[in-house]
C-alpha cells in the first residue's frame, strides 16, 4: 500500500511539474490597445469544432512552417464563438506573415486584417495547448468587468514559443 501512495504522488507530483513547464499556472495579461495590420496565409474552415478538418487545417499549418514554405508564425481568425453557436465554428486557419507579398503554398488563400481597431489584446507566456483557454477566458472576463462590449472577430497567433496572442475589436 505504502509503495502504491508513494508512486501516486511520484506521478503527480510529475504532473504538476509538467504543468508548471506548459503555463498552467501563469495569467495572461488584457490590456486595450490598437491593432496592427496582419497579413494571414492560410484556408477558410466552416462545421464542428469536432471535425476531423479543422485539426487538419492546423496540422497543414504546422507543416508548412516546418518546411519553410512560408516565413511565421501560426495564427487564426475567428468569426463566430462555438460556445455560444452550438459547437459550430467559422474560422480561417494560417499562418501570420510579415507581408503581402509572399508565393501560397497550394489550397492557401491570403486574408488582410486591417488595422487601427479598438482590441482589447490578451497574452500568456504559456504552451499552445493551455494558452487559448487562458487567453479567451481573461479577455471575457476583462470585458465583462469594464463593461466593454466585444466583437466576434477574433484575432489568434503564436509570435513565440510558448507565447500566445488574442485581439478581439472593440464595438463602437
Amino acid at each position: 500500500m505504502k509503495k502504491f501512495f508513494y508512486v501516486m504522488a511520484a506521478a503527480a507530483a510529475l504532473l504538476l511539474i509538467f504543468y508548471v513547464y506548459i503555463g498552467g499556472f501563469t495569467a495572461p495579461d488584457v490590456i486595450t490597445s490598437t491593432s496592427k495590420t496582419m497579413y494571414i496565409a492560410g484556408q477558410p474552415f466552416k462545421g464542428s469544432i469536432k471535425d476531423e478538418a479543422l485539426g487538419e487545417a492546423f496540422s497543414k499549418a504546422g507543416n508548412i512552417l516546418e518546411d519553410s514554405m512560408l516565413i511565421g508564425v501560426l495564427g487564426s481568425v475567428y468569426y463566430n464563438n462555438p460556445e455560444n453557436e452550438g459547437d459550430s465554428l467559422i474560422a480561417f486557419i494560417g499562418i501570420v506573415v510579415p507581408d503581402k507579398n509572399v508565393t501560397l503554398p497550394e489550397g492557401y488563400e491570403l486574408r488582410t486584417i486591417e488595422g487601427g481597431r479598438k482590441v482589447l489584446r490578451a497574452e500568456v507566456n504559456a504552451s499552445y495547448m493551455v494558452a487559448p483557454g487562458k487567453l479567451y477566458g481573461a479577455l471575457f472576463e476583462y470585458a465583462e468587468q469594464h463593461k466593454i462590449e466585444l466583437e466576434k472577430f477574433y484575432v489568434e497567433w503564436f509570435p513565440e514559443e510558448n507565447k500566445g496572442v488574442v485581439e478581439v475589436p472593440v464595438k463602437q
